[in-house]
């Protein structure tokens, strides 16, 4: 039989290999914002995440797609979501590894700091199971407003056990919370809502019971065991706690009407769901829901800004790991220059992300300084706003440079491809790009901003004269553009001079001097791989190289 074709220079897939040790810009910025953190349980967890059986959880969970059941066989109505068995393993690493309510119970040093880089290995490998994980981490802040449900759940929202059983809390070891603020009609314009919460006139150990009645237009991961959501009570829009299942036993009357068919983060279900006099209870004052629920969305942003960063960081390693055994026109791409170029500045790009990202993480551990508090304030809309919308940029060339390779499903095994589908979603994801633009200006109007960045920017300062120039600049420039129409600009702005400062402070001087020259001097297209000539291209993509 005549051979047509045998198969060679295709690259092995990147699998077996420990995330978190060949992450050399995440080690850095974890010794640059907290030089004490232990990063043994991080090295446990990147081994685990880079392993084969892993990446075969997150293959299936993403093909074999929730399912909604909302009645059973008998003509009950039940309103659940069935999952594969690798979704629930998925879950159970998650939460095994801290990644959810942990910094509000544990001990450990600079708890947000090691959740957060936790959080981003995490993303590399499967992105769209952390929606419960993310929303269970930020709801502690916001959950305070009710002291006594607080104090009984806040434990389990903390606790190392995942259960997906529908009971009761207190049968349960360990709980995940979600949230719903959206409504058709509103979207992004919470008080539009028309969702009702009327008093039911009695109290118990949690307070004063409501009725909610109406409906929510994205309600992600359902199946949690309560949510935070927001209603129009007496007093205005306001904030409530309120269980998939009350503690009689009984299913709270949560009526899930579809699940959403989405572009990508498949794994996880987003839903549509009716409220019919469910029960809830108050959380903070009636009225003051909005600030209430933005505690939460606070934390939720920093997650896309980490999420956003682990999915660059993956989508570079497949690249780097394509281009390093791939051939093409007589040698390894990786040496072509073209592809060169285009590889150390997604490495560039990829780098900044995480320095941002981990150095915003740190600021959620310093709450007691009050410039922590104000750089938390300043820099949550600043990196979810950049670094997110980066992302779908970023993944786009990381894709073309497996070629058509990178474009290929193939049951779930292109990696890449759904990296492309899920970048998107975190610039959406608790308030789209203009959301955060605006947010930046209310928190201009937070203390004496000039100010704050200017120290977290001196260290810096006689680095780089582009630099230099930017932070001269950048008082001026608050100053005349701290209005709506250039609010995104402005955004930008921030954006590149901290990272820039962060990068010439944790990163080698090839990689901070090229991203300064590029981003912040001018050296640089509309594209990536537009570096300059002169650009150490070398060292960049060494450094970035997953093995």
């Amino acid at each position: 039989m005549d051979t047509t074709h045998e198969v060679f220079n295709q690259p092995a897939p990147l699998v077996d290999y420990n995330l978190f040790d060949t992450n050399r810009p995440l080690r850095d910025a974890l010794k640059f914002n907290a030089p004490a953190l232990q990063t043994t349980q991080l090295h446990e967890l990147g081994a685990t995440l880079g392993s084969d059986g892993m990446q075969a959880h997150a293959r299936l969970a993403n093909i074999h797609t929730p399912e909604l059941h909302t009645h059973d066989r008998f003509g009950r109505r039940i309103d659940e979501v069935e999952f594969h068995p690798s979704y629930h393993a998925l879950m159970s690493a998650a939460v095994g590894a801290g990644l959810h309510g942990t910094p509000w119970t544990g001990t450990s040093a600079s708890p947000h700091v090691l959740r957060a880089a936790g959080f981003m290995l995490f993303t590399e490998l499967e992105p769209s199971i952390l929606c419960p994980i993310s929303m269970t981490y930020a709801v502690t802040p916001a959950l305070r407003g009710n002291a006594a449900a607080h104090a009984d759940w806040g434990p389990k929202l903390g606790s190392l056990w995942y259960d997906p059983a529908l009971k009761p809390f207190s049968d349960k070891p360990g709980v995940t919370m979600g949230m719903g603020m959206t409504e058709k009609q509103g979207g992004s314009d919470v008080r539009a809502n028309t969702t009702q919460a009327v008093r039911e006139g009695s109290s118990d150990a949690w307070g004063e019971r409501y009725a909610i009645t109406g409906h929510k237009w994205f309600f992600s991961a359902p199946m949690c065991d309560a949510f935070l959501v927001l209603a129009q009570a007496p007093a205005g829009l306001s904030c409530f706690f309120l269980p998939r299942v009350l503690p009689d036993g009984s299913r709270n009357a949560i009526r899930i009407q579809r699940l959403k068919d989405k572009l990508g983060n498949k794994a996880n279900a987003s839903s549509e769901v009716e409220f019919h006099g469910a029960t809830a209870w108050l959380v903070g004052e009636e009225g003051r829901g909005i600030p209430q629920i933005l505690e939460m969305g606070t934390m939720t942003r920093l997650d896309c800004a980490l999420g956003t960063s682990g999915l660059m960081r993956q989508a570079l390693s497949i690249a780097l790991n394509h281009a390093t055994q791939r051939m093409a026109f007589g040698k390894p791409l990786i040496d072509q220059p073209l592809m060169k170029n285009v590889l150390a500045d997604l490495a560039l790009e990829s780098e900044a992300a995480t320095a941002l990202a981990i150095r915003l993480a740190k600021a959620f551990d310093n709450q007691s300084d009050e410039h922590e508090r104000l750089m938390a304030r300043l820099l949550t809309p600043v990196a979810k706003f950049w670094i997110c919308k980066r992302g779908s940029h970023f993944a786009q060339e990381a894709m073309e440079c497996l070629g058509g390779n990178g474009y290929v499903e193939e049951g779930g095994e292109g990696i890449m491809a759904r990296i492309y589908r899920e970048m998107p979603l975190n610039s959406i994801w608790e308030g789209a790009g203009n959301i955060m633009a605006l947010d930046l200006l209310r928190g201009l109007r937070k203390g004496d901003a000039v100010a704050a960045l200017e120290k977290e920017l001196a260290p810096a300062r006689g680095q780089h004269a582009a630099l230099d120039r930017l932070a001269d600049a950048l008082p001026a420039r608050i100053e005349a553009m701290a209005s709506e129409a250039e609010a995104r600009r402005l955004a930008q702005d921030v954006a590149l001079a901290v990272q820039a400062a962060l990068l010439v402070q944790t990163a080698p001087s090839a990689v901070a001097g090229a991203f300064c020259a590029s981003r912040l001097g001018g050296d640089w297209g509309n594209a990536f791989g537009t570096l300059g000539a002169g650009t150490d291209f070398d060292s960049i993509v060494q450094r970035a190289q997953p093995r």
